[in-house]
């Protein structure tokens, strides 16, 4: 059973952006049509991916089998914060699914648009809100130097970079 839950230490960046942009593509399908629904089946996702990665999540499959093989040579990045990150995915959609459940469809989309916001950023741009968060919670003691080797230490990360582009 534990080698079927848990994060991997280290994640490649491209895969992890085409599964920004998936939850975008739903989130802007979902505010548009109305089917707020969808943001149950986004919570589903983002549960899947903190428990275990990609392994058992379709977008997280979809993204490491087929999008970012065709997006060239991977960028690995740690994966803590990366996990950080799909925590606070699951938490908006959850709360937005109990929202919607409640009767609350304006939380609900007042929630899916702001990670919409988000997940664009990392997809689009390369920046991960709550990877720099968990940089920021690391930098105050709040997580522990430990977790992140890597993030604790940005020396490492350049080594590590040089030596995937020799």
């Amino acid at each position: 059973m534990r080698s079927l839950i848990g994060f991997p230490a280290i994640v490649n960046e491209k895969a992890a952006r085409a599964v920004a942009a998936q939850v975008v593509l739903v989130a802007v399908v979902a505010l548009a049509t109305g089917w707020l629904w969808l943001t149950a089946v986004l919570a589903v996702g983002f549960a899947l991916r903190v428990a275990s990665g990609p392994r058992f999540d379709p977008f997280g499959r979809l993204a490491t089998q087929l999008i970012a093989p065709r997006l060239g040579e991977p960028r690995m990045v740690s994966g803590a914060p990366k996990r950080f990150a799909q925590g606070i995915g699951l938490a908006f959609t959850l709360a937005g699914t109990v929202a919607l459940a409640l009767g609350a469809p304006v939380v609900t989309v007042v929630l899916l648009s702001v990670l919409m916001v988000f997940a664009a950023l990392e997809a689009f741009v390369g920046f991960c809100a709550g990877c720099f968060a968990f940089a920021q919670l690391m930098r105050l003691g709040v997580v522990s130097d430990d977790t992140c080797v890597e993030c604790a230490d940005i020396s490492l990360r350049r080594h590590r970079h040089e030596a995937a582009a020799a």
